[in-house]
């Protein structure tokens, strides 16, 4: 039977707006490598661009062969806890996927190892960046979305079998996108170690851009605009999509301006660096619920994070863990309270728009501090116990194999110098004055035959 016009002009516009969100959340890497480079030293500029463009092209071939099957791949022997179809988009497209929705969830993926990339920036062998990067996209990250996004998912809140009576929400990936990349991070700084010896262009520019593609990550994640709700006129997920925008909007600036007058207080003066973390830090926080809480609420969300983002970089200081761009204490450390403060404010009426499209009759688990039960809030925590021991079982031991390969970490001399210099042969700009070292290839050459 041929469809009708008015169906084949709703998933037209619905593809549109996916393929939209996904262009939205791509821009996010060129806001990752503006905010990357601003934050490392001059030295080290280029190397830190061309592992974001890295991330790019090895997660799109990993993600492609191996990552969008494990995470969504069901099939007729489908399971909760791997995908076991669609390797390289075989069979694709189908009844429930298509290559907008491949294309959607590449991004996510290989924005999950450019946060684990600045977590061992300005110290880390090429080599090892092409493997982790590889196996992050490919298997880690894709194996955690399965849990919780796909419908057989043994996390999911949309699988027949509900955690808890109620499943873990994570709408946009507070846990399964930022909390893997920051714990990932993690392990990769400790095992590093602290680098030997900052630069504040372009992080107010990359905060922006991954401001703006944030609009892509969260509200896109409806996948679809037109889906009407029963009952009303005027209602649907195009309402829950601006609604949506409006809190992650409120969390990222409660938590910025939150961050701003709170380093302020510690430190005695003002810091674009400090301000720019925090609106990041409110967005990873709201990432897992803003679908499903109120406006208010997510200004709840932003304070939060901003003082988990405070005081886990106060702990980090305190404990020698070097991570130029935070992104262990940012993403792990506020996807992490993201997942909490879901479980304590999903309104139940959000939760049926997002899950049920609007269905009368369903009910569902929601925020215990809203007289939810305790449902919602225990699948929350097991989302983030499981996370985090996925990521340091496998990442972990990863990160100390090239240890221990001695091809994670470079030489005292390339750091001095400067990666730039001693790995691609001259510098994405002239260094600063401050900086001293060789300015030229050759230079590095000449040292390195002298000492």
């Amino acid at each position: 039977m041929e469809p009708s016009w008015e169906s084949s002009v709703t998933d037209s516009i619905n593809a549109i707006y996916l393929l939209f969100s996904a262009y939205l959340v791509f821009v996010m890497q060129l806001g990752f490598a503006m905010l990357c480079a601003g934050s490392v030293r001059a030295k080290n500029a280029m190397n830190i661009m061309l592992t974001n463009v890295v991330d790019a092209v090895v997660g799109s071939l990993s993600y492609f062969l191996f990552g969008f099957a494990f995470a969504f791949g069901e099939g007729p022997n489908k399971n909760p806890f791997i995908g076991t179809s669609h390797f390289a988009l075989k069979d694709i497209p189908t009844s429930s996927y298509d290559y907008s929705f491949f294309l959607y969830q590449w991004a996510f993926a290989i924005a999950v190892a450019g946060i684990t990339s600045g977590s061992i920036a300005e110290r880390t062998q090429f080599s090892a960046y092409l493997i982790f990067s590889f196996f992050l996209s490919g298997f880690v990250y894709p194996i955690a979305a399965h849990w919780v996004w796909s419908s057989s998912g043994w996390l999911s809140p949309s699988s027949g079998s509900l955690l808890f009576g109620s499943g873990a929400i994570d709408f946009a990936g507070s846990g399964v996108v930022h909390l893997v990349g920051g714990v990932a991070g993690l392990w990769g700084s400790i095992i590093e170690g602290p680098r030997v010896g900052r630069f504040d262009a372009f992080v107010v520019l990359g905060t922006f851009l991954l401001w703006f593609g944030w609009f892509g990550f969260n509200p896109g994640s409806f996948n679809k605009i037109l889906v009407p709700y029963p009952n009303t006129t005027d209602q649907g997920n195009w309402t829950a999509v601006g609604r949506t925008a409006v809190t992650t909007t409120l969390a990222g600036s409660t938590a910025g301006i939150v961050t701003l007058f709170g380093r302020r207080l510690l430190v005695g003066h003002w810091d674009a660096l400090d301000v720019c973390n925090g609106v990041l830090g409110g967005f990873v926080a709201i990432t897992s619920g803003c679908s499903v809480v109120e406006p208010w609420a997510a200004i709840v969300c932003g304070f939060f994070a901003a003082c988990v983002l405070i005081g886990l970089n106060i702990l980090a200081l305190k404990l020698k863990v070097d991570d130029p761009l935070e992104a262990a204490q940012l993403h792990g450390g506020c996807g992490a309270w993201g997942l909490i403060f879901t479980g304590l404010f999903a309104k139940e009426e959000f939760v049926i728009q997002t899950y049920d499209s609007g269905r009368i009759g369903v009910t569902r688990s929601y925020g215990l501090l809203l007289g939810g039960g305790w449902g919602l809030i225990g699948a929350q925590v097991v989302e983030l116990l499981v996370l985090l021991g996925w990521v340091s079982v496998t990442m972990g031991p990863l990160f100390y194999l090239l240890h221990w390969l001695r091809i994670l970490r470079i030489s005292t001399d390339e750091e001095v110098a400067g990666l730039d210099i001693s790995s691609h042969g001259g510098y994405a700009y002239n260094a600063h004055e401050e900086e001293s070292g060789p300015r030229f290839y050759g230079e590095y050459m000449r040292m390195q035959n002298n000492s």
